[in-house]
């Protein structure tokens, strides 16, 4: 019968469809036997019809399973053992128990039958412990994605060479965009003629174009001081492996001139969108002048930026009307709010105080109320000793609270002013940030990439000794409303001579401008000394930090504490100052428990070794002559180990260029 007929519900009809036919056959033959007899033969005719065309297509039927089953069969053979996809079972033991031709092919063997993983593939060894599904591996310089099937203990390997090779292609020939700026275009060109302006600028064009020709780079000129250049990404890493060797070869040749250029560069990369990619290069270029100048910076579409160069110390070009400006611009946002909020960083300093009460000055001449965050418990010894000097000052005294305090005081119209850092993770209460919407930003640090996120208004001075230099200039162009007290200038004047190490570090001519308009307003310099005063307990402890030094390198010294000893941030820096002082040294790094679970770390040069980037290595920054990191979870050793292998890098960097 055919297969529809062997269902159930078809089959019954027509059984019952045949027996009705005999019955009614039968009944027939009591009337007419002849018509009966020949309804019984047309009857059968049909139903033997219909038997044996039944049964000749169950057997073609079996036949053609049978065929196709064996067919079946070799394709599945074929497949296992033919197509390009590599198949392998390993035991417990990582020996590999069965394994198909093609991979034996891959790995250039007759048979990988009985061989342990660790002889012939070990990299699949972590893949296969951490039951990881997929993963992308080289194997006898071919790339493979493997699907790891931990039941079976199954591995598939598919062979993606080709795929990334392609894929390397695109990364290699996307887009990248930068923007060259001269840094000190104007300052240099203000004062010569035209012949000698034309001369620098032909040269400076001059070696910007060879080196654009040496590199595949299309470079154009879009105004004085201003180069757009368009690449790859593969031009890109090369001139990273040369750690951007142009920013060196600017500076030198144009010093043989008598003058020194130097380039800040920002490139954009990472994205397929040009309009995208050209507000990443303005971005990194914005960075890298907050920064100092005379760096690369390239910022990634997921925020990290990578920085090149920085090697001098920034050239101070900031200038008086820009000074005037900020602080008028301040000055109509302390107008329009109803009070203002300042803190600076955890663990303040003298700067990070001194400028504290310089904006609450300013504040105050524009007759609104201020208020200055600080935490007593977190404070130096010399901070301590001022604030003890203040605490006879109820005026001010009384200015300053704590964090919880300027929660609650805070509102919808108060301005929070962020003074001496731009780091979220380092502000005195990160909840201000989060409560207050109105910010500003002052600071003299080279810029992270940790920034407050959306400030009304940011005054960035690398070129700056200290944060209360640049509040003090301030102070110069507020309203005449009352004088400046003694000890507000005097606090003011300490945290440029702590900044300054008594003005002989980082210190400019604005830098003694600032100090003599706080001296003729009272500042007391005796009273300074007073503050940064130590006891003898301190001298010893720092005694004991620097008797441990040695010499890592030529010119670089290494002191480290011991794993008893703690120590605070302070005696870290004046350790490491005072090695600085040696004969013989050039770059000092002092390493110290400062709690059960934090070590600092403080870097000091002279110039020639930039210890911001170092230190920017271990998470810290700072300075190219003085910065600063601290570590969790490490013990003394392993610091060392650490800050040992990032000279290393930044050695062998500086060797390359």
């Amino acid at each position: 019968m055919p297969a529809f007929l062997e269902k159930r519900s078809i089959r019954y009809p027509f059984y019952g469809l045949i027996g009705v036919t005999v019955v009614l056959l039968i009944v027939l033959l009591l009337y007419n036997w002849i018509l009966s007899l020949a309804g019984f033969f047309a009857m059968f005719i049909p139903l033997y019809y219909m038997f044996v065309v039944d049964r000749r297509q169950r057997k073609e039927m079996e036949e053609y399973i049978a065929t196709l089953s064996y067919r079946v069969k070799k394709v599945g053979e074929e497949a296992l053992l033919e197509l390009p996809i590599g198949i392998m079972l390993i035991n417990e033991e990582y020996t590999i128990e069965w394994a198909n031709p093609y991979l034996s092919s891959c790995f250039d063997e007759d048979t990988l039958l009985g061989k342990s993983l660790y002889d012939v593939a070990d990299s699949l060894i972590p893949l296969i412990k951490q039951e990881a599904k997929t993963e992308v591996i080289t194997l006898h310089d071919k790339k493979f994605r493997v699907i790891h099937k931990p039941e079976e203990r199954l591995l598939y390997f598919f062979d993606v060479t080709e795929q990334a090779e392609i894929e390397k292609l695109y990364q290699n020939e996307r887009t990248a965009i930068a923007i060259i700026f001269l840094d000190n275009y104007d300052d240099l060109t203000q004062g010569m003629d035209d012949q000698m302006r034309g001369s620098l600028n032909n040269l400076v064009t001059s070696i910007l174009n060879k080196w654009a020709n040496d590199n595949g780079i299309f470079l154009k000129r879009i105004s004085s001081e201003r180069f757009i250049a368009v690449f790859n990404e593969e031009i890109l890493h090369s001139l990273e492996k040369g750690k951007f060797s142009i920013l060196d070869e600017v500076r030198e040749m144009t010093s043989k001139q008598n003058t020194s250029f130097t380039l800040s560069i920002g490139v954009g990369t990472g994205v397929s969108s040009l309009p995208e990619l050209g507000l990443l290069a303005q971005s990194s270029l914005d960075l890298a002048l907050g920064r100092g100048g005379d760096q690369v910076a390239i910022k990634l579409p997921n925020g990290k930026v990578k920085f090149f160069g920085g090697k001098t110390n920034p050239i101070e070009k900031r200038t008086r009307v820009r000074a005037r400006v900020i602080s008028h611009a301040l000055r109509d946002l302390i107008i329009a709010s109803d009070k203002v909020i300042i803190m600076g960083h955890k663990n303040p300093d003298m700067d990070s105080i001194g400028s504290s009460i310089g904006i609450y000055k300013v504040a105050q001449l524009n007759q609104k109320d201020a208020y200055i965050v600080v935490n007593m418990q977190e404070m130096e010894s010399g901070v301590k000793r001022m604030m003890e000097e203040i605490r006879h000052q109820e005026k001010l005294y009384s200015r300053f609270i704590g964090p919880e305090e300027a929660l609650e005081i805070a509102t919808d119209k108060t301005l929070l002013v962020v003074v001496d850092t731009h780091k979220p993770s380092l502000v005195m209460e990160e909840r201000l940030l989060n409560r207050i919407d109105n910010v500003v930003v002052i600071d003299h640090h080279r810029r992270g990439e940790d920034f407050i996120a959306n400030p009304l208004l940011v005054y960035m001075e690398p070129y700056a000794s200290s944060t209360s230099e640049l509040v003090t200039e301030f102070l110069e162009y507020q309203p005449k409303r009352g004088k400046i007290e003694v000890i507000e200038a005097t606090a003011l004047l300490a945290g440029i001579i702590v900044d300054t190490k008594s003005f002989s570090l980082r210190t400019g001519s604005r830098t003694f401008d600032a100090a003599s308009y706080l001296r003729a307003h009272g500042a007391d310099t005796i009273l300074v000394q007073k503050f940064l005063k130590e006891d003898v307990a301190t001298y010893i402890k720092r005694s004991k930090l620097i008797e441990s030094v040695y010499f890592y390198h030529e010119g670089i010294a290494i002191a480290k504490g011991t794993e008893q000893d703690f120590n605070d941030q302070v005696i870290i820096a004046q350790a490491a100052d005072t090695l600085l002082t040696m004969n013989g040294v050039t770059a000092s790094f002092v390493i110290s428990k400062r709690n059960e679970e934090l070590i600092g770390i403080s870097a000091r040069s002279l110039g020639n070794i930039n210890v911001q980037v170092i230190m920017e290595g271990m998470k810290g920054g700072g300075h190219l002559t003085n910065a600063a990191t601290q570590l969790t979870g490490l013990t003394i050793e392993q610091a060392e180990d650490q800050l040992k292998q990032v000279i290393e890098d930044y050695l062998e960097g500086s060797t390359k260029e």
